[in-house]
């Protein structure tokens, strides 16, 4: 009953990924090192993609705005995670922890249709650069933002006018919408209905059109007569579908399920795979393995040689 003797919340704490001492430092470095890899990775693409006038196509231009989610969410998560493995108590204020389960949301809603218009343009490359003028490219990221915005305003808003107890000790590594309504007091219930039903929209929707898209894929590379390319093609999807699956797998395993069958520990387990892992394999996925990102690095490092020597 204690938890339920309503105070004003000025901060929470993180729990953090685990309460192991011996484990604190060995997942701290592992950790560091995933994350600098992350920025380093999807920095690299961004730029590249910008700067590279070979890549100046919708495939290129999506993947630069899917680094953009991949470094944005992983960098509203990551940094605090690291902190948590260095100090006694992890604290994040009212506002801080607000702010960053808005920007959460906002990028990894938006990665969900990125993805999807990053499939297609995969999916057909030479319509795609076709019928995809500049503007039109411009109007499918603009609104997957737009839309992932309100969605983040909705749910935050949501979360935090309502009123929380004095029991401030969040079971996670960072804020996030499930892990706060324990420390509710108010009628949890429409919350949870709206967080299951836009969960359940954005990840079935987007992951349906994708799976088409790489059927569509799967079929074109079964007619190809060559074995060669055939086998580069397996190769190409299976990597992207493996990271697709495992991405929304442990998406939908997080929020769509009932609220009786979330365990904290096996959901960190589960968040640790979409908001770390996921965004440092992107861009190896998707782009470093591509022979025309290889030659525009190739060709932007020797133009940065040239210029120093």
């Amino acid at each position: 009953m204690e938890k339920y003797n309503l105070t004003v919340v000025h901060e929470f704490i993180l729990m953090g990924i685990t309460s192991r001492p011996e484990l604190q430092a060995p997942l701290f470095r592992l950790f560091l090192i995933i994350y600098l890899v992350t920025v380093l990775d999807n920095l690299g693409m961004i730029i590249l993609t910008k700067v590279d006038q070979s890549l100046q196509t919708p495939m290129y231009f999506f993947l630069r705005h899917l680094a953009i989610t991949d470094l944005g969410y992983s960098t509203v998560v990551g940094p605090k995670m690291l902190i948590n493995f260095v100090v006694d108590q992890n604290t994040i204020s009212y506002y801080l922890c607000a702010t960053q389960l808005a920007f959460f949301l906002v990028f990894i809603a938006c990665e969900l249709f990125l993805l999807y218009d990053h499939s297609v343009a995969i999916c057909n490359p030479l319509l795609y650069t076709v019928i995809m003028s500049q503007r039109l490219c411009h109007i499918l990221v603009v609104v997957p933002y737009l839309y992932s915005t309100f969605v983040s305003l909705l749910v935050t808003i949501k979360i935090f006018t309502l009123r929380f107890c004095d029991y401030n000790v969040i079971s996670h590594f960072y804020c996030d919408s499930l892990p706060l309504l324990p420390l509710l007091c108010s009628n949890t219930h429409e919350i949870e209905v709206i967080i299951l039903i836009l969960a359940a929209f954005n990840l079935l929707s987007s992951l349906l059109i994708i799976l088409v898209s790489y059927l569509l894929i799967l079929i074109t590379t079964l007619r190809m007569k060559s074995a060669e390319g055939r086998r580069k093609a397996f190769s190409t999807c299976g990597s992207h579908l493996t990271v697709v699956i495992v991405f929304y797998g442990t998406l939908i395993f997080m929020y769509v399920q009932p609220k009786s069958s979330h365990y904290f520990d096996t959901d960190k387990l589960a968040s640790i795979f979409y908001t770390i892992i996921i965004p440092m394999l992107n861009p190896l996925i998707y782009s470093l393995r591509n022979k025309d990102v290889k030659h525009a690095i190739q060709s932007t490092w020797k133009k940065i040689c040239t210029v120093f020597s």
